[in-house]
């Protein structure tokens, strides 16, 4: 890499041609992302390999942040970002008429996660290095991911994701450093003179690979570590045959999120989240031996965090590990054990709340499940001396209960530290959800709000704003954030207002453009683009804002002078592929698209847009072109969100529940400047709690309700009368758990709140960048400043470019 373009050409071509074997004019654009992409990761090498230097040599305290899922997106545009390097290859690129775009386009997104956690993940990994904080991930190197979605006459059809076919450019495989991951077998107990240990004997062995990505700071030195494991066979396998052992063992990192509705399903996941902490904890325990000669001083040097439940076993193999290997007591490795350890609560689902049958948990992991039992006993026995004679209480706190481990109260008692994602969230955990635990740990509990990364969200996704944000309140903001808080000054300025609005449009071009050539519809630009992707779930109310377009199309088919401001719908998301009714849903937006982009009239006003296999580079378009954020969550529901927080960042406005993060929001910008409706979360909470609520009286006394849910079964739709005679059942049936029909009329009465508003352009443009100006709070580096002071105990090791 050169710090100028003429010198950056010469080497971009050399190189092209050693590791190709042919000329520039023969070369395709692979090549020339992979022979940029191999530059760019050699040229962060030495900032690797300082830091790591570095690290050693000041033997601070590092923290490594366990977890199931890391959604990076593509990397190579934003390590040049973060490097500061991007213009100068742009432009030597340029020269050589390659766009820079074009050649991201070869990148794959990483396919490490689903969701928000893995996308908050990489953000926090961001935030780490930019902040230089000695802060690394731990993680799965899946091989193909969650699944490639790909539509088929509506319906989701999963394909494997083949993000490795090319390879990856930025890993570096480390067998040096792969770790024996034991499963199955015995436990021998050996007594010896007042003292019990115990041996794992006749496991069946797993290697552990580490694959190692830097996570390159922006305008920092700092280059931290994201070490995803490859599952491999080992030397032997023990008492099987040797193809069934190496099926199993490679399936361990095949698939993200594997099918448990089986045993043998149940069986790989637990596989999973045990290969992962079991190879993370050995890894952490060997580099801190490196310098390190007492185990019960680990946590001065190392903190550990577990990313929701999935990680939690961390905790008994962190203790396996003290106590079989390092030959500390049982109070001293828990001492250390929980001083090491916090843990982030994401959801009070009680279904994601993990919780393993004993009868397949104890012969997978015996030496683990031997730990917990003792863990449990241990609690069991302090909550007697607490609550003496309070059986329900004990019953209802135990971590091993009713043939069942519990995951998420191992991690709060084996924790130092619990914490939240929202205020209200928090405040649910404490107050409600795990009210028992809080009463027994009260300063364990607290909230750290999420936030994203502006270097992505904003600064890479959206550089023609950043352009205009620079050019109106200077560059400060940055490097900080916050700073963002200055353009309230010029929110009122008319020539920032029609600045605003020309790149707002521009990225609507932009994504129209895409959805024409991947959906073949053509869309509107002057239209409200109104976006909702997320996760495909019955709680995050995709439902409700289909029932309202169906409403939408019946006005505008009965009543020819019923107006709205003209609106393009726009959907993202991925359901899991054992979620049926979710998987419904996907299957009814595309039949509501057909109906309405099929209709002469009506496809006039209103369009309905399903975007394929919603992913980080696909977000990357549609957040900068958004002009309303569909955050429409049960309230209490949702834990935070973060999309959010990224459509905020790039001037959309939120139309949303008292959920979440978006409560936050709303105190940040004022309520004039958001769009809130329907029940609050104590109002859900009661409904719940009271049992008193009845879809069938909205269903029997709104006939716009009647109307839209009939519509579900009466042949109003082009399928057969039965295929979604399940979400009918939901709503009526089944008493309609997310209260859609609760909160239908508050939403009509808010979106045409929205539309009304939107025609009053320059008010909605002062919203817009009030909105972008608060949205610095929700950055990534304040919540990871918040970890690192108030959790972790971690300081700054490093220093700017």
């Amino acid at each position: 890499m050169s710090s100028n373009k003429d010198s950056f050409k010469n080497n971009f071509l050399k190189r092209l041609e050693s590791m190709c074997g042919k000329g520039f004019e023969e070369s395709t654009k692979r090549d020339q992302y992979y022979t940029l992409g191999n530059m760019v990761r050699e040229y962060i090498s030495r900032k690797w390999i300082e830091t790591n230097e570095l690290y050693r040599s000041e033997n601070k305290k590092q923290v490594y942040y366990l977890s199931i899922e890391f959604l990076l997106g593509r990397l190579l545009v934003q390590n040049l970002l973060n490097l500061g390097i991007k213009d100068v290859v742009e432009e030597g690129l340029k020269e050589l008429h390659i766009s820079l775009n074009d050649i991201e386009e070869c990148e794959s997104d990483a396919a490490l996660g689903n969701g928000g956690l893995g996308r908050l993940a990489a953000c926090f990994l961001d935030s780490l290095a930019t902040l230089n904080l000695p802060g690394h991930g731990c993680g799965i190197r899946y091989k193909h991911g969650l699944f490639d979605q790909k539509i088929v006459d509506g319906y989701q059809v999963e394909l494997p994701e083949q993000w490795l076919r090319h390879g990856n450019v930025w890993e570096v495989r480390k067998s040096d450093e792969a770790k024996e991951v034991l499963f199955w077998g015995r436990v021998e107990t050996i007594v010896e003179e007042n003292h019990v240990s115990f041996n794992h004997v006749g496991a069946e062995k797993v290697l552990a690979v580490p694959y190692d990505m830097p996570v390159v700071g922006f305008n920092v030195s700092t280059v931290n570590t994201l070490r995803l494991w490859n599952a491999e066979p080992a030397s032997f396998a023990p008492n099987r045959d040797i193809l069934t052992y190496k099926r199993d063992t490679e399936a361990i990192t095949d698939f993200l999120y594997p099918d448990d509705t089986y045993d043998e399903g149940k069986i790989l996941r637990l596989k999973q989240q045990y290969f992962l902490v079991s190879s993370s904890i050995q890894n952490i325990m060997a580099s801190y031996k490196k310098e390190n000669a007492n185990v019960r001083e680990l946590h001065k040097s190392v903190a550990i965090h577990i990313n929701d439940t999935h990680p939690a076993l961390a905790i008994p193999e962190l203790m396996r590990i003290l106590m079989d290997i390092e030959g500390l007591s049982w109070e001293e490795a828990w001492e250390v054990t929980t001083k090491t350890l916090s843990y982030t609560n994401h959801t009070i689902l009680s279904e994601a709340l993990e919780k393993w049958p004993i009868y397949l948990f104890k012969p997978l992991l015996p030496r683990i499940f031997m730990i917990i039992e003792e863990i449990n006993e241990r609690f069991c026995a302090e909550l007697w001396e607490k609550y003496p004679g309070d059986w329900y209480r004990i019953e209802q706190m135990a971590i091993i209960a009713h043939d069942l481990v519990k995951m998420a109260h191992l991690a709060i008692v084996g924790s130092n530290s619990i914490n939240g994602v929202a205020k209200i969230h928090s405040e649910i955990l404490k107050n409600r959800e795990m009210k028992t635990f809080y009463e027994m740990y009260p300063t364990k509990f607290n909230n750290k709000t999420n936030g994203i990364t502006h270097r992505r969200w904003l600064l890479k996704s959206n550089p023609e704003l950043t352009t205009l944000l620079k050019n109106t309140i200077g560059d400060e903001f940055v490097s900080k954030p916050e700073m963002l808080l200055d353009l309230k000054k010029h929110i009122h300025n008319p020539s920032l207002k029609e600045q605003f609005s020309d790149v707002k449009r521009s990225r609507k071009e932009i994504l129209a453009k895409k959805i024409e050539e991947k959906n073949g519809i053509k869309i509107d630009i002057d239209s409200i683009f109104d976006v909702q992707v997320k996760r495909l779930h019955a709680y995050k109310r995709q439902l409700l804002n289909v029932l309202h377009i169906m409403y939408l199309y019946n006005r505008l088919k009965e009543d020819a002078n019923f107006f709205i401001q003209p609106r393009t719908f726009i959907f993202g998301a991925k359901a899991s592929p054992t979620y049926y009714y979710a998987k419904k849903i996907i299957k009814l937006i595309h039949s509501l698209a057909d109906k309405v982009n099929n209709d002469p009239r009506v496809s006039k006003v209103i369009k309905v847009v399903f975007m394929e296999n919603y992913r980080v580079s696909l977000a990357e378009d549609i957040f900068p072109a958004a002009d309303v954020s569909e955050q429409i969550s049960t309230a209490s529901k949702e834990a935070s969100g973060t999309g959010n927080m990224k459509f905020m960042m790039n001037g959309a406005l939120t139309v949303g529940t008292l959920d979440g993060a978006n409560i936050e929001i709303m105190e940040e910008i004022g309520q004039e400047n958001i769009f809130t409706f329907g029940l609050t979360a104590q109002e859900v909470l009661n409904y719940e709690e009271n049992g008193r609520y009845r879809s069938m009286e909205y269903y029997h006394h709104d006939l716009r309700i009647r109307q839209v849910v009939d519509q579900l079964t009466n042949g109003f739709f082009a399928e057969d009368e039965g295929e979604y005679e399940a979400i009918a059942d939901s709503l009526l049936v089944q008493n309609d758990q997310y209260f859609v029909l609760r909160d239908f009329a508050s939403y009509i009465d808010v979106q045409e709140r929205v539309g009304s508003a939107y025609q009053e352009n320059d008010r909605w443009l002062e919203k817009s960048l009030i909105n972008i100006a608060h949205s610095g709070y929700f950055s990534s580096d304040r919540t990871i400043k918040q970890y690192a002071d108030e959790i972790w105990k971690i300081e700054p090791i490093g220093m700017k470019v």
